[in-house]
């Protein structure tokens, strides 16, 4: 706690020093969206070179003053929660400040750059995440203050936990976890009771693109269990991309690499060739656009599908056939097919990528 703390400490001392010579002080945060300061490792996934480049925040200028009083604002919270050993959300650290803030993302974005900046992670700065991931299934383990959450129990699905790194005493006879892209088809799932008909399992959604608790309490469910880890994504560049993101991370986060991402996730569905395959009927397909193109081929330079040519074949037959489709277009071939045929062929023949 100490430590973290004295970081704070030390850049405030620097910008008193450049105050005390008559210096404007200028921040320099190392540049989390440039895909030149981001490695790839196949056993670890997009991960931040040891050489960043950084950019300067500087309190004399215009442009990005508002920017630097915002950053020695989070700082001040932050540091106040350290000393203090309280926590509070990112939303309660928008809400001191909301005139100086303008917006929840605006606060989002300090906080990781701080996170970056300080090489901490984000709960060693004593700041929480509201989860907005969903999970259930054949699970059960006790939370940081002591309360028991038990899946089982319940035909509802619990909230992911926003603080994965005190969960413990995890017990769970799951076969395999599945990553599910979108709530609709969570629920779906839910509904015609997936794990109850296939096996023991446990199922969570990050709801689309993926907060960092979710991809947390899965890179746990990994460490812990040692099961099988899928995925089924929309047949479209953005549910290839969120696959990705559960598997080898994300640019802006490539710091925290080791503990979000977990390589041996199984692109399980619904592929680009499963539409022909199964023969999806065509009114249930969906045009590219051109910005589906342009996500195509941003995906085909990522140093990661550059080592999986299965994967580099669907995005291709993707581009060939101009089409993609959402998991929901299943139902147009029977409206049980997804749970009931789907899933347990793939699940039990292998059909995955």
């Amino acid at each position: 706690m100490e430590n973290d703390a004295t970081l704070i400490e030390n850049i405030i001392l620097k910008m008193v020093t450049s105050l005390s010579k008559d210096e404007a002080p200028v921040l320099s945060l190392p540049n989390r969206s440039s895909w030149n300061n981001v490695g790839f490792d196949s056993s670890v996934g997009l991960q931040m070179n040891s050489e960043t480049t950084f950019s300067a925040v500087r309190s004399d200028s215009p442009a990005s003053i508002t920017k630097f009083a915002q950053i020695v604002k989070v700082l001040h919270v932050i540091y106040r929660l350290i000393v203090s050993d309280s926590y509070a959300t990112k939303r309660d650290i928008y809400y001191n400040d909301t005139q100086l803030f303008r917006s929840q993302d605006r606060v989002d974005h300090i906080v990781d750059d701080i996170s970056c900046w300080l090489k901490v992670p984000r709960r060693s700065l004593h700041v929480l995440a509201t989860s907005k991931g969903l999970i259930t299934g054949d699970l059960c383990y006790l939370e940081e203050d002591g309360s028991r959450v038990d899946c089982r129990s319940s035909a509802a699905p619990h909230p992911v936990s926003s603080n994965i790194s005190g969960i413990k005493n995890i017990v769970s006879s799951a076969k395999f976890v599945l990553i599910v892209e979108k709530d609709a088809t969570f629920q779906r799932l839910l509904d015609d009771d997936l794990c109850g008909k296939l096996a023991p399992c446990i199922m969570i959604t990050g709801k689309g693109v993926p907060d960092v608790n979710s991809r947390l309490m899965v890179r746990k469910l990994w460490d812990t269990l040692h099961v099988p880890i899928f995925a089924l994504v929309d047949a479209d560049p953005y549910g290839i991309e969120i696959m990705c993101i559960y598997k080898y991370g994300s640019k802006s986060m490539s710091f925290e690499a080791r503990s979000l991402t977990v390589p041996s996730v199984m692109w399980l569905g619904l592929l680009p060739s499963d539409l022909q395959r199964l023969q999806v009927p065509q009114d249930a397909l969906i045009p590219l656009t051109k910005n589906d193109g342009i996500k195509l081929n941003s995906l085909l330079k990522r140093p990661y599908v550059k080592n999986q040519p299965d994967w580099q074949k669907e995005i291709e037959l993707m581009q060939q056939t101009k089409v993609k489709a959402e998991i929901q277009s299943l139902v147009h071939i029977a409206p049980d097919f997804l749970t009931n045929i789907y899933l347990p062929n793939k699940l039990r023949y292998g059909g995955w990528v």
